[in-house]
């Protein structure tokens, strides 16, 4: 079973909460969900709409074909009518004879109870089509309103939409029973987690749409959880604040998107030169300047790679879904600390705006490492020296006052081992050889290859980084369906970028398909310029919105004749 529900309306119609009630309940009747937001950048107006695509297998990409779609307007049937199947149904507020066409006079209904209301009623009936009882959906209203008045005036409309048609959208019971092993969870909210259980200490950043939404869930538990939230007044105050309380000894992060990242640049290399942990969670969104601040790409990737001038030892990770970006973000705070640099989580607006049913995580086969000094066994006879000459390029970390009598020093100079400016050559070159040697040395021990599924050595390889992961998955087992040889990379580690496993997966006779969110082809460049191995096409899409399961198969099928 594969459903796929549609929410389309405007701005301020309630949309994303009817989206967010709606996956919550099908959650716990014990469903897979995955929900994805196309919304414009205001207030008020426009069209937005929400897709929730649910049934008893996990997915992670979005799907064209529409089931049923919940209109709120008449732009919300114009826009999407086309797309929903000749077996689906259209819920809209009016009158129409078409078979499909479920209309209800939700307005009327809600007028006599509550007028602020009237999407409840579009549930009542949703819920009735699918065939579902109210008992979930009535819960998770509960929840959502405080009020009891308000409470009651939905449950009581929730109940009048329900009685509203007879109309059946045969669905199957769920395969997951109840929702004790699973989560629901944004990507922005995974990130979010994943930095608590982390043991983040202070966060600060500006708001920057779509990256907020980690500084929210972090802001609203601060004071349960210990750790400070600072909104800055701007980018440059938010990745400088981090790095203080990094020299502090703090595990520390900041958040932003592109056009804040740019403001970031120069302090990215203050923590290059410092050698100081800070994790910085970057989303992408369509740029240059303020671009498409709702929308999704993948533009960032050079310029989040060459950020900064020189060269300083760096880690850049993209998560590929929900699950992955709770994972990835605990595992860069180690990162961070162990080799004392920034490490980037890459992301752009479909994942972190996305929200899907994800397994609970194994927190107990999570450990946090600091790496900082240890007082107790340091000898006292021993100088402490910040960026002492070592074999593997890392350096002992101490904070200030850690060690009795001891000054902790940091610069933005070059600098001798104690942290005092040098311009010297010998010195010059010793702490750049020094870095390198800690760069080289995360590159051999620390870098993950690519998750691949398919055959051993496939005819066509394709292959991506982050977000696409859901649809590159998807194609693949559809392809390979039809009996076709086709294998699929999905890259978590960009920088410094993994080839094994694309080398050992690669041929002579491969046909190598790169897919990404943006006009150039970045990671296609990438990977050439790291393997010598050439592509042979690049699948690009840069509209802002993100491929989907059909879009891209159809381009297998046309493009790469597969």
């Amino acid at each position: 079973m594969d459903i796929n529900l549609a929410i389309a309306g405007e701005a301020g119609q309630g949309l994303k909460t009817m989206e967010e009630i709606i996956a919550k309940a099908l959650h716990r009747h014990g469903y897979h969900v995955f929900s994805h937001k196309d919304y414009m950048s205001r207030v008020r107006g426009g069209h937005n709409f929400m897709q929730i695509r649910f049934g008893n297998v996990p997915h992670q990409s979005p799907r064209e074909e529409i089931d049923i779609l919940v209109a709120l307007n008449q732009d919300g049937i114009d826009n999407h009518q086309q797309r929903v199947q000749s077996s689906g149904y259209i819920i809209f507020d009016g009158q129409s004879s078409e078979d499909k066409m479920i209309s209800v006079a939700a307005k009327k209904l809600a007028q006599r109870i509550n007028p602020r209301a009237t999407n409840t009623v579009f549930l009542g009936v949703l819920w009735q089509l699918l065939g579902l009882e109210l008992t979930e959906l009535k819960q998770v209203i509960k929840e959502r309103f405080k009020k009891e008045e308000v409470q009651q005036d939905n449950l009581e409309l929730l109940e009048a939409g329900y009685e509203a048609t007879s109309n059946s959208f045969s669905i199957e019971e769920p395969a997951k029973k109840g929702e004790e092993d699973y989560l629901l969870l944004e990507g922005n909210q995974a990130v979010g987690l994943g930095a608590a259980v982390a043991g983040v200490q202070f966060y600060s950043a500006y708001p920057m749409t779509p990256s907020t939404g980690v500084l929210n869930y972090l802001a609203a538990r601060q004071d349960k959880l210990g750790i400070a939230v600072e909104q800055a007044e701007d980018e440059i105050a938010a990745i400088n604040m981090a790095l203080g309380a990094s020299f502090a000894g703090a595990r520390t992060m900041t958040g932003t998107s592109g056009g804040g990242f740019a403001l970031m640049t120069e302090a990215f290399g203050l923590a290059g030169v410092m050698e100081a942990p800070i994790v910085i969670a970057e989303v992408m969104r369509p740029g240059p300047a303020t671009g498409m601040p709702t929308r999704t790409g993948q533009g960032d990737l050079s310029f989040v790679l060459n950020a900064s001038q020189d060269e300083f030892p760096l880690k850049v990770i993209a998560p590929r879904d929900q699950e992955d970006a709770f994972y990835q973000t605990f595992r860069a705070f180690n990162l961070a600390d162990k080799y004392q640099m920034p490490v980037v989580i890459l992301r752009d607006q479909f994942l972190a705006d996305s929200a899907t049913t994800v397994p609970k995580f194994a927190l107990d086969e999570l450990e946090i490492n600091r790496y900082l000094v240890d007082e107790e066994s340091w000898p006292e006879d021993k100088e402490y020296k910040r960026y002492e000459i070592t074999e593997d390029g890392i350096s002992p970390r101490a904070y200030p006052g850690q060690l009795s009598g001891e000054v902790v020093l940091a610069d933005s100079h070059e600098h001798f081992e104690s942290g005092r400016i040098s311009e010297e050559i010998e010195t010059r070159n010793a702490m750049v050889d020094k870095r390198a040697r800690k760069f080289e040395k995360q590159r051999r021990e620390d870098t993950l290859e690519p998750l691949y599924q398919g055959p051993e050595k496939p005819e066509v390889l394709m292959l991506g980084f982050g977000s696409t992961y859901g649809v590159l998955k998807e194609v693949q087992q559809k392809l390979s369906a039809e009996g076709k040889s086709v294998g699929m990379l999905s890259f978590n580690d960009v920088w410094p970028l993994p080839t094994a496993e694309l080398e050992k997966r690669y041929s002579y006779n491969t046909h190598l398909v790169v897919v990404e969110n943006n006009n150039t082809g970045q990671f296609s460049r990438l990977v050439t310029a790291y393997t010598e191995i050439g592509t042979d096409y690049r699948l690009l899409k840069y509209d802002g919105r993100p491929f989907t399961t059909d879009e891209l198969y159809r381009r297998m099928k046309e493009e790469v004749k597969y």
